[in-house]
């Protein structure tokens, strides 16, 4: 019996001494001391594994604590500074309402008379300029507006000043000119052969043409905006009578704000800029930022001051603050408007975003020495012009709107020892958002949806406000934004706007930072942060919304 178990019990060895071979390696050490040598590499590891913890317990609390707590001074102070300035902006414009400062009042103004003796001779010669690049959708619009101004045929200049490359385009601004010509307008195109400088290169040759010294004043509109007929007749007795005054501006309105939630929320955030930043600062300081259009400039101030310079890109605003270094005066107008149109598409507001950003940052570099220097104006208004004007409005409303709202609080879950007062998170930005919705009572409903969206739209001001802080590659980056007139009302919109693939739609940057904010919100949601949580979620919703292309027409 036991000669036939033999092979069975050698096959029983055999397969024992592979199974120990193969899970505890090819070793010939005796079980006793390889217990013994697992049992010292898990002390190791553990030992290990208790320096790590404490070198990032060291590092967190020497390390990231500190940075952490500075940042969150940092974004405290800048809550109370950006607050103090929206406060401040109201305040003035309660003001106005309630003794009804109204431009008329505070400066002389009279209705041009025609004289009987000498006809409309006693009318100014108004330069009327619209500037245009490839505005195919818009520029029949623009021209015919501006032709329909009521000023005296023999005093009015209309120049076209066009840098566009489409010959269709240019086939057709011949046309629409050559019409209204027929009609008696004195109208005129001034075409380049390079693109220099963009805006501000075009309208500074166009004013070094002949019949420009006949003119005393300028008015410029963009490609799509189509101002009313009584315009001038309203804008101009304020050059006239007041020769302090270098500018008068116009306030924007927009004829596709219904168009989408984009259109409206841009439709709340240039109304506040009008209603409260240009009319604040036209009533303290008669200075404000120039917008580029809708406007009527004094010609001798803009050859006082240097000219059209297209060291930015925002020639409007870096000719606005040399004016007002000369000491001109500047006078808004609230309740006279001009027609315009918003971009629809988010990819085109977003470029419009980062120059709208990005040039004023630059400027404000590149201008803060020169306004220290000024002689001619009084420190008060040089004060008012590097802090509020630049300081505050350009720079520290970015910064504090993207870095605290969408990386500070976000990541305050990971450090709840680190206390965040709710003033700065609850009422400081409940506030901010009352002032700005009161500038469109309309829109007051879409005032969270409109927090949410601006908190995304800052993620591209701060990192345009950075680009030209530090003259960064993009700085002098130019993008026309584009816009589509009446082709978005017509059934010839899916020529116009052609639908893009998924992934041509999905912007990386907002997808990111969703997925950052997301993270934090399960983290926060997980370790009992009951009420912070349900924002994050919100903002990390507004980032994949508009990351993955749902935003805009």
């Amino acid at each position: 019996m036991s000669l036939y178990l033999k092979p069975f019990i050698f096959l029983y060895d055999s397969t024992l001494s592979l199974l120990l071979l193969l899970f505890n390696g090819w070793s010939l050490e005796h079980p006793a001391a390889a217990q013994m040598r697992l049992q010292a590499e898990n002390s190791a590891a553990k030992s290990e594994w208790k320096q790590l913890q404490y070198v990032w317990l060291k590092t967190r609390t020497l390390v990231l604590l500190p940075i952490f707590k500075g940042c969150v001074v940092m974004c405290l102070v800048l809550s109370i500074i950006v607050f103090a300035e929206s406060f401040y902006m109201n305040f003035v414009i309660l003001i106005v309402k309630l003794f009804r400062r109204k431009p008329e009042k505070v400066y002389k103004w009279e209705a041009m008379q025609e004289d009987v003796e000498v006809g409309p001779g006693n009318y100014p010669v108004v330069l009327v300029q619209i500037p245009m690049f490839n505005e195919k959708e818009v520029f029949q619009l623009s021209i015919a507006s501006v032709c329909s101004l009521l000023w005296p045929p023999s005093r009015l200049v209309v120049q076209v000043v066009d840098d566009s490359t489409d010959p269709a385009v240019r086939e057709g601004v011949d046309i629409e000119i050559a019409k209204w010509q027929s009609k008696g307008i004195n109208i005129r195109c001034e075409r380049r052969d390079n693109r220099n400088g963009y805006k501000a290169g075009a309208m500074k040759e166009a004013l070094t043409h002949s019949y420009i010294r006949q003119c005393d004043f300028v008015t410029v509109f963009d490609a799509d905006f189509q101002p009313e007929p009584d315009y001038l007749i309203r804008t101009i007795p304020f050059l006239v009578h007041n020769p302090e005054v270098a500018l008068v501006q116009a306030r924007w309105i927009f004829v596709n704000a219904n168009e989408c939630l984009m259109t409206r929320m841009q439709e709340m955030s240039l109304n506040y800029h009008f209603k409260v930043e240009q009319e604040s600062g036209s009533t303290r300081h008669a200075f404000f930022g120039f917008n580029g259009t809708a406007g009527v400039w004094r010609i001798a101030a803009i050859e006082e001051a240097g000219g059209w310079k297209s060291r930015t890109t925002v020639e409007d605003m870096d000719l606005a603050v040399r004016v007002g270094l000369h000491g001109w005066k500047f006078v808004y107008l609230n309740d006279l408007t001009v027609r315009n149109e918003l971009p629809s598409k988010f990819k085109a507001y977003r470029f419009q975003q980062h120059r709208w950003s990005c040039g004023p940052a630059n400027l404000f570099r590149k201008m803060t020495l020169e306004i220290i220097l000024n002689k001619r104006v009084t420190v008060w208004k040089k004060f008012y012009v590097i802090y509020s004007f630049f300081f505050v409005r350009k720079v520290a409303v970015h910064v504090l709107t993207f870095f605290f709202y969408c990386i500070v609080v976000p990541t305050s879950v990971f450090f709840p020892e680190i206390y965040i007062p709710t003033w700065s998170t609850i009422y400081v930005p409940f506030l901010i958002s009352i002032f700005h919705t009161m500038a469109t009572p309309r829109s007051f409903y879409l005032v969270i949806i409109w927090i949410l969206f601006e908190n995304v739209m800052a993620m591209h001001r701060t990192k345009g406000t950075c680009i030209g802080l530090l003259e960064g590659g993009r700085v002098n980056e130019w993008v026309v934004t584009e816009k589509l007139g009446d082709a978005l009302k017509s059934k010839l919109l899916s020529r116009v706007v052609q639908r893009k693939s998924y992934y041509e739609r999905v912007n990386s940057k907002e997808v990111m930072v969703g997925i950052y904010i997301l993270g934090c919100a399960i983290y926060g949601m997980v370790n009992g942060h009951t009420w912070l949580h349900f924002y994050l979620f919100l903002q990390a919703t507004a980032f994949f919304v508009s990351g993955f292309g749902f935003v805009g027409t």
